[in-house]
């Protein structure tokens, strides 16, 4: 893993590259998207151990959407568990949406005995609930939304967002910050206001073509998932 920054060279992708990507490593290469979500996760909770190695008895609070993004966040919780971490997984939005890698990451944690509670964003007081999800925790992390998100936020979802940002906490956005478009580097509504993203195999363009980008992003990671992207 390795930090970015403007003055070093670096791929940049797109969302359609980002695609095109996934798309070639597991269709042309065969490297499963499980195992594309395992090397995700396991970066993410790595960093996440580096930056709590001095709290004794660390806490986190993962925030899952019902996408891939929610998977890496299976993951993470898995590894920081392994790690002695006590852990929070919230999903945030319709279980049952949640479907192939991302599934399977979930059932393995609670397989491991982690159970998952349920944030149904159309339940009213969105802020109070991230509040009493987040208490206590050292860390957040923000597994809403990854690369693909191209449409406006709902108001339910503003205001999970809103809600995380309101946290006195750090937050580590898995990929990308959860709201923000991954060309443009403009929120779509509202962003996650990261202290930190690891970002996937390759900077997003969006984290290169708006200054309000690093508003959102705080510190990058780039991480390897196991394939690398032709330079």
């Amino acid at each position: 893993m390795e930090k970015y920054s403007q003055d070093k060279k670096c791929v940049v992708m797109t969302r359609d590259e980002v695609r095109a990507f996934d798309s070639w490593a597991i269709n042309t290469l065969g490297v499963s998207g499980v195992v594309l979500m395992e090397n995700a996760g396991r970066s993410c909770a790595e960093l996440i151990k580096e930056k709590l190695a001095g709290v004794r008895e660390p806490k986190v609070c993962i925030f899952c959407g019902t996408g891939n993004n929610g998977g890496d966040g299976y993951v993470i919780a898995r590894h920081l568990l392994n790690s002695g971490f006590s852990v929070g997984v919230v999903i945030c939005g319709d279980r049952n949406k949640i479907k192939g890698d991302a599934k399977i990451n979930l059932d393995i944690l609670e397989q491991v005995g982690q159970p998952a509670e349920l944030l149904n964003i159309n339940g009213g007081d969105i802020a109070g609930r991230v509040k009493a999800f987040a208490a206590g925790a050292d860390m957040l992390v923000d597994a809403l939304f990854g690369t693909g998100l191209n449409g406006q936020l709902s108001d339910e979802y503003i205001q999970l967002v809103e809600g995380i940002n309101a946290e006195n906490c750090p937050i580590l956005a898995v990929d990308i910050p959860s709201g923000l478009d991954c060309d443009t580097g403009q929120p779509l509504g509202a962003a996650i206001r990261a202290d930190y993203t690891v970002t996937f195999a390759a900077v997003k363009k969006g984290f290169t073509t708006e200054s309000t980008a690093h508003r959102y992003a705080g510190e990058i990671f780039i991480a390897s998932i196991g394939v690398e992207p032709d330079s």
